[in-house]
């Protein structure tokens, strides 16, 4: 987890690192304040990581003392990857809760999330107009009952819709 600033740490020991890697620091630590050391008495690993990117600083704490430090860094930087991509479901799908608590039912319901946030994300990559996820779906959610060529609403969003639905041939259902 990330540490916050106003933590009480003392360091027990430097680890050596490779600052090529963006680690700044590895050290063993303990929590010193009272609340933290009776929660968590043990020894703590704290990894200082400089994103060159963002240009930013990050520390973590683990009690993992296996994993190189460059390791943990990129585990965080996956897992918030993750959170990110949960949050985006959440807000743009509207998935607040889960329909059913059984294991296959959570499992279709996250497939089924998936597979929706990826053909959107398709019709972003493709469209030539600059959407915003949450634009896009907020415009495939406003003309579910209109009939409109995809294409065009996704390309030209501001071409008023046709007077006319042009004629499609129906298809017949012949049971043998």
């Amino acid at each position: 987890m990330r540490t916050k600033a106003n933590v009480l740490l003392q360091r027990r020991y430097s680890h050596k690192i490779d600052k090529s890697t963006g680690v700044r620091s590895d050290h063993t630590v303990i929590l010193t304040s009272f609340e933290s050391a009776s929660v968590y008495p043990d020894a703590l690993r704290r990894v200082t990581f400089l994103d060159v990117e963002k240009k930013k600083r990050f520390r973590f704490l683990t009690n993992s003392f296996t994993l190189p430090a460059p390791v943990i860094a990129q585990i965080y930087k996956s897992k918030w990857a993750v959170e990110l991509f949960f949050k985006a479901l959440k807000q743009n799908l509207r998935v607040k809760t889960f329909v059913g608590t059984s294991a296959n039912a959570l499992k279709t319901q996250i497939w089924t999330a998936l597979i929706a946030i990826l053909l959107i994300k398709y019709l972003q990559l493709k469209a030539t107009f600059g959407w915003s996820l949450s634009n896009l779906v907020a415009l495939l959610r406003q003309q579910l009952f209109v009939y409109r060529d995809l294409w065009v609403s996704i390309d030209d969003p501001f071409q008023p819709p046709p007077l006319a639905v042009p004629a499609v041939e129906q298809l017949s259902f012949v049971l043998s």
